[in-house]
């Protein structure tokens, strides 16, 4: 007789937010928000741009990564994580100013990004929702291994405290400078229906 399957493997409930929302996923890098988005939408990882799919825009930060690859093959990594960074910004500015449904990547927690997607959000007249992938570090690093992108120490330190701090907040109560957040482990995650705008 084959076991029922427990219900803990069920998919979770899609998550659902208003329409012209900003959902920002974040986390620890390494924790998993490229593979949620990669099962989520129709992305390959080849992508240089945004994708429309499910009623939003993705953006992902690799799609920034990969559209500067070969012209800044060149320069010090200082450079081109700049770029990519302002390009991804922008990117996510741009369909906020269109009036779209954006759901996007971010690498860590930094409440300096935090509150500036805030703004960007509020400026274009839309909600600021934060979807938080919670791993443990190892969980994180071996992801990054996995990736063959592994950030340096002190780098993913700073990442660590900065998750923490934003967690803890989240656990009591506070989102801000979102509207909301949403605490997924790796099994939830993983489960995880969808995002829907509404």
């Amino acid at each position: 007789m084959t076991a029922p399957v427990p219900s803990a493997r069920k998919a979770a409930e899609p998550l659902c937010y208003p329409a012209g929302s900003l959902v920002i996923i974040t986390g620890l890098p390494g924790a998993g928000k490229s593979t949620l988005l990669g099962r989520l939408y129709p992305l390959t990882g080849a992508e240089s741009s945004p994708v429309r799919a499910g009623g939003a825009t993705v953006v992902d930060s690799m799609q920034s990564r990969l559209r500067w690859a070969a012209a800044l093959a060149w320069a010090p990594k200082p450079v081109r994580t700049a770029v990519v960074f302002v390009t991804h910004i922008r990117r996510i500015r741009a369909a906020l100013g269109r009036g779209e449904s954006v759901v996007a990547h971010n690498r860590g927690c930094g409440p300096l990004v935090l509150r500036g997607f805030a703004r960007l959000a509020r400026r274009a007249g839309a909600g600021f929702h934060l979807v938080i992938l919670d791993v443990p570090a190892g969980a994180a690093m071996a992801g990054q291994r996995a990736r063959g992108r592994v950030v340096p120490w002190r780098t993913f330190a700073r990442h660590r405290r900065h998750c923490a701090a934003l967690l803890a907040r989240v656990r009591a109560g506070d989102p801000a400078p979102a509207a909301t957040a949403r605490v997924l482990d790796r099994e939830t995650a993983a489960r995880l229906a969808g995002i829907r705008f509404e």
